[in-house]
């Protein structure tokens, strides 16, 4: 498991640690890191090895996330996306659509994302307002998706929205470039999280086959709770505990880096030494917590909801608190963005606001530990 999480770590040095500075200060999508993530073909993480990939597992899932949002939180979040949505064909798309699509995303030839924001829900995502009509063999989608992550540089993206056969939710596969689907292009100025290239995706009139739903008709609420939502949660618990240990090995670094006249250095300082060993601590708790969940999650222990939950709650908060401290310790430097501290605490805060956002994931696990039904 291990060799994993460090073949991951030496990857982001070499193919995605150059790019973060651009990619926050220009808000881009970190097109470099992606097209080696496709031609080293980690794009096949979770694809099984019938059909060319490399056949691994929710652990495997989070520690790779860990070693890249450890370098850059952008990257991992994108990157993650594009597992969840993966792992839904994986396990619940019909023999054809996985013929048709796992061998592709092996070789790196497809990208995915995940488009289940509207402005209406908010981050009750599962709650989609797309309208959905049917004329001869197709589907006909209209509506709007809002904060589509990856948008424009994804192939597919994963949508789910109201079925019209039966009640409940479909899931879709639906590709950017057919006709009806486009996107408002520059709307992403985020506080943090810059490069994620996320805009509104509007859909006009697509229309789609019967062949490109995931599972049976109606089916698609199951898969976001008991699928997507266990790779989603545990992959942001992920992002946000690689935040704070890229703050806590950023502020170390300094620490011992910065020097006064008299040869001492910042790292001397008795308050200092108290706040490092606080984020440390928190950095590296979050980390083990996050890998702990997911090894729950691939094992199917009783209380692994629970644990994936809490695991995000915890790096959500862990990531806020590391960087505030470490903002603290970098002092004047730091403000003024001579370090990245302060790019990595613009990130952390997306961790409470993504959908689900923090406070409605603590009611969820309110409700998972006194064996009440999510959502």
């Amino acid at each position: 498991m291990d060799n994993i999480y460090n073949k991951m770590q030496e990857f982001a040095k070499k193919h995605i640690e150059p790019y973060t500075t651009d990619v926050d200060k220009n808000a881009t999508f970190p097109k470099e890191s992606f097209d080696a993530l496709k031609k080293e073909r980690i794009t096949a993480l979770l694809v099984p090895k019938e059909y060319g990939g490399m056949g691994l597992s929710l652990e495997e899932h989070a520690q790779t996330v860990l070693a890249f949002a450890s370098t850059c939180a952008t990257t991992a979040l994108c990157y993650m996306m594009h597992n969840v949505a993966t792992n839904c064909i994986v396990t619940h798309g019909s023999e054809e659509l996985k013929q048709k699509f796992l061998p592709k995303i092996a070789n790196g030839e497809i990208l995915l994302a995940l488009a289940y924001s509207e402005s209406g829900s908010g981050t009750h995502f599962y709650q989609p307002e797309l309208e959905v009509t049917k004329k001869d063999n197709k589907y006909i989608l209209n509506g709007k998706k809002s904060f589509v992550t990856s948008a424009l540089y994804a192939d597919y993206c994963l949508i789910d929205a109201n079925s019209i056969d039966t009640e409940g939710l479909d899931n879709w596969l639906v590709h950017k470039d057919l006709m009806g689907v486009s996107y408002q292009e520059s709307n992403w100025d985020g506080l943090g999280m810059r490069g994620n290239a996320s805009m509104p995706m509007f859909l006009e009139n697509v229309q789609i086959g019967s062949e490109y739903r995931l599972g049976e008709a109606g089916s698609a609420e199951e898969q976001i709770f008991n699928t997507v939502g266990p790779f989603f949660i545990l992959g942001l618990s992920a992002v946000y505990s690689g935040v704070a240990l890229n703050a806590c090995n950023t502020i170390i670094d300094y620490a011992k880096n910065r020097k006064y006249p008299d040869n001492t250095t910042l790292s001397n300082i008795p308050t200092v030494q108290n706040h490092i060993s606080k984020i440390y601590t928190k950095a590296t708790s979050a980390k083990h917590f996050t890998l702990a969940a997911a090894k729950s999650g691939a094992t199917g222990q009783e209380d692994a909801l629970a644990q994936i939950i809490s695991a995000r709650l915890n790096a959500s908060e862990v990531a806020v608190d590391v960087c505030t401290l470490a903002m603290k310790i970098g002092g004047g430097t730091a403000y003024a963005k001579r370090i990245k501290i302060e790019r990595l605490l613009r990130d952390a805060f997306a961790a409470q606001v993504m959908a689900p956002s923090t406070d409605v994931l603590s009611t969820w696990l309110g409700k998972a530990l006194t064996d009440q039904p999510i959502p």
